[in-house]
Formats: C-alpha cells, sequence, structure tokens
C-alpha cells in the first residue's frame, strides 16, 4: 500500500498508542485557506465591475486576509506548501482558475438570494469601538422541531440535571449536542444559523465520493489536478506525476485537510464541478437544507454555507461507513513522498489537526474522542464537529466560529459540550432531533420536507426510540418500523471492527 504504519489515538473506541515520536510543539497546525490579497482582490473587482451602478458587493463575496505566511503567500503546512512544478521551481501554485471561479461565483451570488445569514463586520475606521458580533436571523430552518429554529440556547434540564455552561465558557456562534445513536439534540445554540464551514464540508465531500473508489485503487497525478486550489491552502504534500493509492488520499483529507488531496479525488471522480453538483444532491438526500457547497474541500468562496446542525447530520452520515470511522480516527501515519534515486518511494510522518485526537502543547486528548474533522479559515473561524464514547453513550459534538479567539479555542467548548452531554444524557428532555435521510424520512412519515410537525409531536410523546442512524455502529440489529410515532425508523449497524495499537499497512 506503501503508506506505512498508522497509529490510533487513545479512546473507548479505538484504543491505540499515540507515537511516542511527537513533533516539535507547535509544528502541526490546521492553516486557514483563504484568498490570498491578490486573488481575493480580482475576484472583487471583476464582481464589482459586473454590479449595476451604486450597487454593492454582498458581505462575504471577497473576502481578502494576509496568511500566516505573508501578504499574498501561500502559508506552510505540515507537508510542502508548493505542489508539482510549483515545488520544483520555488514558483507558488497556479491559481488562475480561482480567481476565474471566485469572480463567476460571485457574479452568480448577486443573482440568488442571499445565503449568508450572519454578514461580515469589519471594524470601524476610527478603531474606538469594537465591531458588533452578528446575529443570528430571526428565522431559521426548523428541521429536527421547533425549537431548532428559535435563535439562542435551546435546553431542557429535568431535575438534578448538570448545568450547562454559561456564555463566557460557550461562545460559538453556532453548536449542538446530541445523541449520536438515537439522534436526540441534547441542547442546541442557533443550531441552523448558515455560516462558513471551512474544512468541516470536507465530511460532506468523503460521505459523497468515499464510496466510489477501493481504498487500494491507484491514481497518478496530472498537473492539472492541482492548478486550481486557493492561495494559502492546507495541503499535504502531493506531486504531481507521482501515483498514490485511494487510501494515502483519504489520509491526506482527513489528518492534514489536504486541499491538494480532495482536488486529487475530485479529479478521479469527473473533476470539481461534477463533484460540487454530487455533494449538493447528497446534502439534499441529508435533509441538510442549510448547506450550499460552492468548493469541495471547504475554501472560502461567496454563498458557501452550512450549518452546526448539517454538519452533524454530515458526520452521521459519514459514520457509517467503515473506511470513514478509520480516517477521521486515525492520529499519525506515513505519507508518500518522493521517490529516490534506488527508484524507492520515501515517506513522511503526517499527523491529524484534530487536537482533541492528539492533543497540542495546551490541550490534550479528549477522553474516548474518536474523529471526526476540525478546518479554520478567515470567514469561517475555527469549525470542528466531534464523536465521543463513553461507556455505551456515544455522543455527537459541532462547534462553529467561537467569539472568544483563544488558541485551540473551538476544541475547549466542544470538550466542555461533551463533558456536560456525557453527565446529562439522561437527565434533559430533548429539544429536537437529528434527522434521517429523505428516503428513510418519508418511508417514515418524517419531516423531510417542513422539518418540524412530526418531530415535535414524537418529542412531546416522550418516546426514546428516534433517530434514523446510528452514528457509530456499535450494535447490531435489523431495519424497525416502530408504527405510528413519527420518529418511526431506527437502525442499528453491526459492531465495526476495533483496531487496537499499530497497523502496518504494506
Amino acid at each position: 500500500m506503501g503508506s506505512g504504519s498508522i497509529r490510533r489515538a487513545a479512546g473507548a473506541l479505538f484504543r491505540g498508542v499515540v507515537s511516542g515520536c511527537r513533533p516539535e510543539r507547535g509544528t502541526f497546525t490546521d492553516v486557514p485557506t483563504t484568498y490570498s490579497a491578490s486573488t481575493a482582490s480580482s475576484a472583487s473587482t471583476a464582481a464589482t465591475a459586473a454590479l449595476p451602478s451604486g450597487a454593492a458587493l454582498p458581505a462575504g463575496a471577497a473576502s481578502a486576509s494576509a496568511t500566516p505566511g505573508g501578504a499574498g503567500r501561500p502559508a506552510r503546512t505540515g507537508g510542502s506548501a508548493r505542489t508539482g512544478k510549483a515545488a520544483r521551481t520555488g514558483r507558488p501554485v497556479r491559481t488562475g482558475r480561482s480567481v476565474r471561479t471566485a469572480t463567476a461565483v460571485a457574479a452568480a451570488a448577486l443573482l440568488a438570494p442571499p445565503l449568508l445569514a450572519g454578514p461580515a463586520y469589519a471594524a470601524p475606521a476610527d478603531g474606538k469601538n469594537p465591531p458588533k458580533a452578528p446575529a443570528p436571523p430571526a428565522k431559521m430552518s426548523q428541521i429536527g422541531g421547533d425549537r431548532m429554529g428559535v435563535a439562542g440556547v435551546q435546553v431542557q434540564p429535568k431535575a438534578g440535571a448538570p448545568e450547562l455552561p454559561g456564555p463566557t465558557e460557550l461562545t460559538g456562534r453556532s453548536w449542538i449536542i446530541s445523541d449520536a445513536e438515537s439522534g436526540k439534540v441534547l441542547a442546541a445554540k442557533n443550531p441552523h444559523w448558515q455560516l462558513a464551514p471551512a474544512s468541516t464540508l470536507k465530511m460532506l465531500f468523503a460521505d459523497t465520493v468515499m464510496p466510489k473508489f477501493p481504498k487500494d485503487q491507484k491514481y497518478k497525478v496530472k498537473p492539472a489536478d492541482l492548478a486550481d486550489m486557493g492561495d494559502g491552502s492546507s495541503l499535504v504534500g502531493i506531486k504531481e506525476n507521482l501515483t498514490y493509492t485511494v487510501h494515502d488520499l483519504w489520509l491526506g483529507v482527513f489528518l492534514r485537510s489536504g486541499n491538494d488531496a480532495v482536488h486529487t479525488l475530485a479529479a478521479m471522480n469527473g473533476g470539481v464541478d461534477a463533484t460540487v453538483a454530487q455533494m449538493r444532491q447528497r446534502a439534499k438526500e441529508l435533509n441538510a437544507t442549510d448547506t450550499h457547497v460552492v468548493t469541495p474541500d471547504g475554501y472560502d468562496a461567496p454563498g458557501q454555507v452550512s450549518s452546526a446542525y448539517d454538519l452533524s447530520l454530515f458526520a452521521r452520515a459519514g459514520l457509517q461507513n467503515a473506511d470513514f470511522r478509520e480516517y477521521c480516527s486515525t492520529a499519525t501515519a506515513q505519507f508518500p513522498g518522493e521517490e529516490a534515486k534506488d527508484g524507492k518511494r520515501k515517506t513522511f510522518g503526517i499527523q491529524n489537526t484534530n487536537r482533541l485526537l492528539v492533543g497540542d502543547r495546551d490541550i490534550k486528548p479528549y477522553p474516548g474522542i474518536a474523529g471526526v474533522k476540525n478546518g479554520s479559515t478567515t470567514n469561517a473561524g475555527s469549525t470542528f464537529t466531534g464523536v465521543a464514547q463513553r461507556g455505551d453513550r456515544k455522543l455527537l459534538v459541532t462547534v462553529m466560529n467561537p467569539e472568544k479567539k483563544e488558541h485551540n479555542e473551538a476544541y475547549r467548548e466542544a470538550a466542555k459540550l461533551l463533558d456536560w452531554g456525557f453527565a446529562a444524557a439522561d437527565k434533559v428532555e430533548p429539544v429536537g432531533r437529528l434527522v434521517g435521510p429523505r428516503s428513510e424520512e418519508d418511508a417514515a412519515g418524517g419531516d423531510a420536507k417542513n422539518g418540524q410537525k412530526n418531530t415535535q409531536a414524537a418529542l412531546e410523546s416522550g418516546d426514546g426510540s428516534g433517530g434514523a442512524w446510528t452514528a457509530l455502529g456499535i450494535t447490531g440489529g435489523a431495519l424497525v418500523v416502530l408504527g405510528a410515532v413519527a420518529l418511526g425508523v431506527h437502525r442499528r449497524w453491526p459492531l465495526p471492527e476495533l483496531v487496537r495499537g499499530r497497523r502496518t499497512r504494506k
């Protein structure tokens, strides 16, 4: 296979040992994938030129920021910051199509209803007053229950329930904590607020594309496959004219959030445009109505939005796939590098950028964590979706864009929600649920179209059987139809093979 050894993080699901040869502190980061100043400026100029006289460019249509590597320069990642010929000549990754794509999308956004519910706010020119934080829209989707569409924190504790951490501890603009198996939502804040998703959108990409290619299939990367990535993209270090297995590429997607791996897989899948169309269709099938896909890798683009609710749906759907579970829970691996003079392929180590999985200088791995995906861009801030198990309880959490900009803040807030959720799971009434795919919801008479009526009736009935999918596949069983209850389909999946310790790939 050529990808060397894989180690998993310690936890209730995957009791592996993280490699003892730890990288230098701060080496592995989830580098923001943002437009460079030059790219954004070009897109903004072109889009503005297409506007009627006196019209303004929509908020978020051309966000420009300096990357950590400097203004207009690609930021470096754990892999190479350049690809193909660029790596050999010192030129940056080609972005001609990035400019054209951003321009076209920005122009298209002018003709469509606004998708970004929370506009970007610039600092005032006088610098005296801090910018106001955007407010959630007054009306949001009610998919999953009436309270899912209400702004603010939604929680319904019973007697003896632990107190939910307050607003100074949970500062995310949007978050949701749910039972991964039943789909019951234990608590949420603005779960349907449409926000930029960053690399957490790669969960939908994986759920859409992963079933199409066997993991041992090989692919030789063409220069065109790597030509359209945006400046500052996070990369795993794929090189043109070298061959990789599908397994290698998915490790690059999940561990290093590699946009080069995403674009290579998209090329195998018929191209970026075809893949985006398939992702949109998959989101529709999953009832993820808050999501609009523009790029397959989560790179900032005008109109690209998702929600904490939808990201939880993507994680829950992806986790049905054993390969998805393997990749998102892998802590470290060896990735193929250049070919040596003797013809042998070198490898280099990569580490997952999910800090609750591998830890960091100021945060420890979360006990029982088993994935899923993190992200960070200028528009999105920090985003994170995680799944963890404690005993028989499996919880799914998503946090989007914490207002507190401390290091690893999204992980800290996710950990606080998980701690609370494990303590409160039997001591709160659910305030909503994660719906299943349209096919299952329609078969059960569920809320695939307008969301609230049947779900709310089932929640009020107190029935504990809700939830269409079992996220981690821990228990076996067949499809069960539960009569007239609206949450009538409860699928349990067979126990996945648990990997303990080190697995060596040849």
